[in-house]
């Protein structure tokens, strides 16, 4: 693959560990029901967890796998990881295209929210490559942001991150970020030719929340935070006003 620099990605992850452990949704729990089933193993042996951040997405595997591994390039969220614990899991240092583990040695390994931010061709080969055969690389995300019961916050939402977009664009406080559209990942998974069976399904996943839930989730987006850190006030993205309105309707 090509000598990429990631740094500024690490660097956008950085700072809001535990805001984000505590804000950002877990796995479906049909998942791993599924995976399991299309990977035709009852139990898996080895689950490997590619950009696991804060290992919301590993730590879902806890006594549902004998071990998970989660890879993770940003020290920061590798610290907040390790505070969880979970039987049988563990985090190791390294990117999603050079995990450092053996070849053939993980039954199912996953990617929650995370393979935007990746090198495509990279991935794909270093999934197959761990992967033993009949296993399964899935790649999974949530729509977002996630639907309540008030549509006015919701608006309040999209309102803000289009605003904060805007501000980012404009200010250019995001060069080196590197990233890959996500419309584009399962024609990319396809052109591969390294996964015999490529497909799309969709699950549902019920998440409990409040007022100030949702607004953490905008707070845990990666570009919001690159904002704040950049001096940009909370009122000039517009996140007073979601707090108000979301207080009042939720």
């Amino acid at each position: 693959m090509p000598n990429l620099d990631f740094t500024a990605n690490i660097e956008r992850f950085t700072g809001f560990a535990a805001h984000y452990d505590e804000h950002r949704p877990s796995p479906p729990d049909a998942l791993s029901g599924l995976l399991c089933q299309l990977a035709r193993c009852v139990r898996p042996a080895l689950v490997v967890d590619l950009g696991c951040g804060t290992g919301l997405s590993t730590r879902y595997w806890s006594g549902r796998a004998d071990q998970v591994i989660g890879i993770e390039p940003t020290p920061a969220m590798r610290v907040e990881a390790g505070h969880a614990g979970g039987d049988g899991v563990s985090y190791h240092e390294g990117f999603s295209h050079a995990t450092g583990l053996s070849d053939a040695c993980a039954d199912i390994v996953t990617c929650s929210q995370a393979l935007h931010w990746m090198e495509p061709s990279g991935t794909f080969r270093e999934a197959g490559r761990i992967l033993r055969p009949s296993g399964v690389f899935a790649a999974y995300d949530y729509d977002w942001p996630p639907v309540t019961t008030s549509p006015e916050a919701d608006a309040i939402y999209t309102e803000c991150v289009a605003k904060s977009r805007q501000l980012e664009s404009e200010l250019g406080v995001s060069g080196g970020v590197r990233h890959w559209s996500k419309d584009g990942h399962l024609a990319r998974l396809r052109e591969s030719g390294i996964f015999p069976y490529v497909r799309e399904c969709t699950l549902h996943h019920i998440d409990s929340g409040n007022a100030a839930r949702l607004v953490g989730l905008l707070l845990s987006q990666g570009h919001v935070q690159t904002l704040l850190k950049h001096g940009v006030s909370e009122e000039e993205i517009g996140v007073p006003a979601l707090r108000e309105v979301a207080q009042r309707s939720l």
